[in-house]
């Protein structure tokens, strides 16, 4: 079996770019955050769950998750988030092994979780975690300008997250994301030579 990495980091420090940059070069990625659009899509496996536990006002015309609605009933009611966490973190986690371990030509796969140290469902089963690194106000920063959300919105999801401090001490390998787009590139493929080496 090919080995498996995982590669989380905070809001806005630039998981997915690093995870595209690892595409390119020919990694696999799985990406928690796509299996979790696909479960509450329209048709998605999660619906009838998310359905049943908060009601069809959470459930757009097309039979779809209503995120805006959702995301903020769960940002304003822990008990709320729990539910929906009970129902979508197995499902991910279900069908992010499924995807992972699956045969490929890939020299490797990246499995992209955001929350990955927080959840506590991924470790036992990944070679080693690649944190993505930048200064918390360079993660804020990113995050304004590409989301559209406010910043009490997003220092609230950052408060939800691990800290910076936490993740790059449970990190095996660090990526720093806090120059150009070129730094970034060469960081990365310093990082795919050694894993494709192992």
């Amino acid at each position: 079996m090919k080995s498996c990495y995982g590669l989380t980091g905070g809001i806005g420090s630039g998981k997915s770019a690093v995870a595209r940059l690892f595409e390119t070069l020919g990694a696999r990625i799985v990406d928690t955050d796509e299996i979790s659009h696909r479960l509450t899509a329209s048709k998605g496996a999660a619906i009838p769950a998310i359905q049943q536990a908060f009601g069809d006002s959470y459930i757009t015309i097309d039979g779809a998750l209503d995120r805006a609605r959702m995301r903020a009933l769960v940002f304003s009611d822990t008990d709320a988030k729990q539910r929906l966490q009970t129902i979508l973190h197995p499902l991910i986690l279900a069908q992010a092994k499924a995807e992972a371990l699956s045969p490929t030509e890939a020299p490797y796969t990246v499995v992209v979780v955001p929350l990955l140290f927080e959840s506590g469902r991924y470790r036992d089963w990944l070679r080693s975690i690649i944190v993505v690194d930048c200064p918390e106000e360079l993660q804020l920063a990113r995050t304004l300008q590409r989301s559209g959300m406010d910043e009490t919105v997003i220092r609230a999801i950052m408060s939800q997250q691990m800290d910076r401090a936490g993740r790059l001490s449970l990190a095996d390998e660090v990526i720093v994301n806090d120059g150009t787009m070129e730094q970034l590139q060469s960081r990365v493929a310093a990082l795919h030579k050694r894993l494709s080496g192992l």
